[in-house]
């Protein structure tokens, strides 16, 4: 038996707790639902009297509420899923339970390259796992690949309406402060062009669940160099906004 712990891959399909043992089905809620990292686009959805709230999930740092969007005619849910792996993973497992089977996930990453300007898309076809979650829902390996179908219809949406994109594997991490010079040199010898925090653990419970899920990275910060640059992310929030908008458009879209 291997002696770390984070590949002892049990394919046991019936855990101990199940979401479903937790969450009930909400009856009629919409299939698609976007997964908005950034909070403050879903705020102002809020403000302007856009969002109606349908469910509220819980955690230790309180409530977490479950919004639905109406959308060119079409009803869509908004959720934001914390920050992190296992807090994403998790509610992922809620909102497959509440009843919604198409997502997008849409959020900030650091950029692993320079041509990565501050709002560039990034549509992610694979992401490296450097995280503990992905590893009790697939057996151990270095990368998890992105629903080729989903990445294809992601891509080809934002390519329809103009918005300049790129596909490209992400490094997804749990401990930002620890992103070396070293580390993130060899990640970016494996082929990644940016760094975040839940891609990687998204897609392993998407395809554990056999969930279409893609996930489009918005490049934020720049840690390509010997020096972080801040490339002002936490004033961009018209790019913010701009992505939610476009995530929802391509969730409903599939």
């Amino acid at each position: 038996m291997n002696n770390m712990p984070i590949l002892e891959f049990d394919p046991d399909g019936q855990p101990l707790i199940q979401a479903t043992d937790l969450i009930a089905p909400l009856p009629g809620i919409p299939e698609h639902c976007v997964l908005c990292f950034p909070h403050d686009p879903i705020k102002r959805l809020l403000d302007a009297g856009r969002l109606t709230k349908i469910a509220e999930h819980n955690s230790v740092m309180g409530k977490h509420p479950l919004y639905e969007l109406e959308h060119d005619g079409q009803r869509i849910c908004i959720f934001q899923p914390g920050l992190g792996a296992p807090l994403a993973a998790g509610f992922l497992e809620e909102l497959i339970a509440r009843g919604c089977s198409k997502f997008i996930a849409c959020g900030p990453a650091g950029s692993l390259n320079k041509d990565l300007t501050c709002g560039h898309l990034v549509v992610v076809d694979s992401a490296v796992r450097d995280e503990g979650t992905s590893y009790h829902y697939l057996p151990p390996s270095t990368e998890v690949e992105a629903n080729p179908h989903v990445v294809q219809q992601i891509f080809q949406c934002l390519e329809t309406r103009g918005v300049s994109c790129v596909k490209g594997k992400t490094w997804t991490t749990d401990a930002f402060y620890r992103e070396t010079p070293a580390r993130i040199q060899r990640r970016r010898e494996q082929g990644c062009i940016t760094v975040d925090m839940e891609a990687s653990a998204l897609l392993a419970v998407a395809q554990h669940r056999n969930v279409p899920l893609g996930v489009i990275l918005i490049a934020a910060d720049d840690v390509s160099s010997e020096q972080w640059d801040k490339r002002n992310w936490a004033e961009c929030h018209d790019i913010r906004d701009a992505v939610l908008q476009i995530a929802n458009e391509c969730c409903i879209g599939r």
